[in-house]
């Protein structure tokens, strides 16, 4: 053999051992472990007996040491065979169940799907905690389940009052702990459900996500469904139904299950099910064809999806969140009689553009759902964006130079034009409530004396009673600035008759309602004498002593002092959809529970509130 074919030979040797080398995994093991004990021999030789050496020192090896970690709850392995529940159907049958079906059937679907540690007591269940503006936790513990039952359970939601509104907001939203004689989960599941109806789906969502899933009781699930729907949030219910989901068999269940279903990862299967639901008609097409689409926007199942309106004659929660999840603007032609709660939803929908919020903001800050600063912020974006290039963006140009105007005259002649003319009642007043601030920066001057009286409402309807009070050297007596200022004053100084005389030689309300409601406001906060009183109500047309069971519940709460309950059955008073519908006797007993049970202030504010709105 030649020579240099051996060397050859040689250095493809060496080269094979040197790649077998480099393909070798290198042992990531702590010494020791890469050499495992050889298996003992099925029939190990007995060993002679003999003493036991004692043990010697063994020094600990370098490098990392193992770490064995032990199973939770320090279960052991099965270690049999596995027994599957008695009873099961065919292997046919299971193969066509899909996932959530065969959790149940195999009994594999968590009761909680919180660790013990995390889990959260049904006690104190809300929001705002009394440190942060809420009730006392125990502020209706020892109360009537029943009756704190009837007054969630029979509001409409429809307050007349925009600080009637915020106060209730303020009561449901609190850590509170359940009444006697009512579950928590109930409690909490009437308290969302009111804050729907109220507007304040965000409020509820936040309330019903204060309550662990496993914990929901079936009224529970449903207030957490409608809050969900309300804020267009449709995978947000996903973990309810993820627990909750045997619990019902209703078609929109069904609907939301293949949502998230979607959402997670499986959206063939959902698609599959939109599509069985939609042949056999679990909702209407319009509904079913918005859940396809808002579904086909996860995962690789993506599918385009057109909607149409025609033949469509109404709007529902559903559809109108359904519709603004997707990116969509729903018709204000179907909106009829609902306009104004679905207003409440995109006021504080983020997926709806600036213009369309400021639209619903006119209705949502004079009903309380918005405050001052809030409707400041969304016209400040309006601002940034758009400038002075449309209808709402010259709107918000004016409320800067409402704030920054060269002159007071420049400051009150823009916050004027941002009033209107007061064609609509409520858009009126949420424009009021936009210019608050910047009323409570003009100085004060006789020059504005005869709208003294709208400057004045604007700064009490964001609360800023201080910077109103300096007005009341302009305000005459018998004006309705003097009015507003007598009602919204902390002193508790006597009212001289002549001076409600003179008022209500100047007022040119529908049935004088405006004397009316300021002789019950001041009557309801101790500032006229009884017989005083009687003798105006009866001068005017009303009387205050007419007997009912919800006077008499919130004269007796307000004895009691209990703030909570009194402003529940305040809001009982107060259901309606505009002043012309509200009682002068029922605001003299919601204005005087309410300062009789600590919340002057409120009641102070919807005093006033009512004579400027009436």
């Amino acid at each position: 053999m030649r020579p240099h074919v051996l060397l050859l030979g040689a250095a493809l040797a060496l080269t094979s051992v040197w790649v077998a080398a480099q393909d070798a995994p290198e042992s990531l093991l702590p010494p020791g472990f890469d050499r495992p004990a050889p298996r003992p021999s099925a029939k190990p030789a007995k060993a002679p007996p003999m003493a036991a050496p004692a043990p010697s020192p063994v020094a600990p090896a370098a490098g990392a040491q193992p770490v064995v970690q032990s199973l939770p709850g320090n279960a052991a392995l099965p270690t049999g065979p596995v027994t599957l529940p008695p009873g099961l159907p065919p292997i046919e049958v299971l193969e066509a169940m899909s996932p959530e079906e065969l959790d149940q059937v195999l009994g594999l679907r968590p009761k909680d799907d919180i660790p013990p540690a995390a889990r959260r007591a049904l006690t104190r269940v809300g929001v705002i905690d009394a440190g942060e503006g809420g009730l006392p936790y125990w502020s209706l513990a020892q109360q009537d389940g029943t009756l704190v039952r009837a007054a969630l359970a029979g509001n409409t939601g429809r307050i007349v009052s925009r600080w009637g509104h915020i106060l209730l907001r303020r009561v449901l939203a609190s850590r509170l702990d359940a009444p006697q004689g009512m579950a928590p989960a109930e409690f909490a599941a009437l308290r969302a459900a009111l804050l729907v109806r109220m507007g304040e789906a965000p409020a509820a969502r936040a309330l019903v996500q204060d309550v662990d899933t496993a914990n929901y009781s079936p009224e529970l699930t449903q207030s957490a469904f409608d809050a969900y729907v309300a804020t267009a949030d449709f995978t947000g219910v996903c973990p309810v139904i993820t627990l909750q989901g045997a619990a019902r068999k209703d078609k929109p269940w069904e609907v939301l299950t293949a949502i998230c279903d979607a959402f997670a990862g499986e959206g063939s299967r959902a698609m599959a099910s939109l599509d069985r639901l939609t042949y056999y008609g679990a909702m209407p097409r319009i509904d079913m064809l918005l859940a396809q689409r808002y579904a086909g926007a996860a995962g690789k199942a993506r599918r385009a999806v057109t909607i149409e309106w025609n033949g469509v004659k109404d709007m529902t929660a559903w559809r109108y969140g359904m519709t603004l999840a997707v990116g969509l603007q729903p018709p204000p032609a179907l909106l009829g009689e609902g306009a104004r709660g679905f207003a409440f939803t995109a006021a504080t929908a983020p997926m709806v553009g600036l213009d369309q919020r400021a639209v619903a903001a006119d209705t949502a800050a004079g009903a309380g759902i918005l405050s001052s600063a809030a409707m400041v912020d969304l016209y400040g974006q309006i601002y940034d964006e758009d400038g002075a290039n449309s209808d709402w963006g010259r709107r918000a140009g004016r409320l800067r130079d409402a704030y920054l105007g060269a002159t007071p005259a420049d400051r009150f002649a823009a916050i004027k034009e941002l009033w209107g003319d007061g064609a609509d009642p409520l858009q009126r007043y949420s424009r009021q409530v936009l210019t608050a601030y910047a009323a409570a920066r003009l100085p004060v001057s006789a020059d504005y004396a005869d709208d003294a009286a709208p400057l004045v409402a604007a700064m009490l309807a964001a609360g800023l009673d201080g910077n109103a009070m300096r007005w009341a050297n302009v305000c005459p007596q018998g004006s309705e600035g003097w009015a507003l200022l007598t009602l919204a004053s902390p002193s508790n100084g006597a009212v001289d008759r002549a001076a409600i005389d003179d008022f209500h030689g100047q007022d040119n309300s529908a049935e004088t309602r405006k004397t009316r409601f300021l002789i019950a406001g001041l009557a309801g906060l101790g500032r006229l004498p009884a017989s005083t009183a009687s003798k105006l109500a009866q001068q005017y047309g009303f009387t205050f002593d007419r007997p009912s069971r919800w006077a008499g519940l919130i004269d007796k709460a307000a004895e009691y002092r209990n703030p909570a309950l009194v402003a529940l059955l305040a809001g009982l008073g107060m259901q309606a959809d505009s002043w012309e519908k509200m009682t002068p006797r029922n605001l003299y007993h919601i204005v005087g529970a309410l300062s009789r049970a600590g919340l002057s202030a409120e009641a102070r504010l919807i005093a006033a509130e009512a004579v400027a709105r009436g």
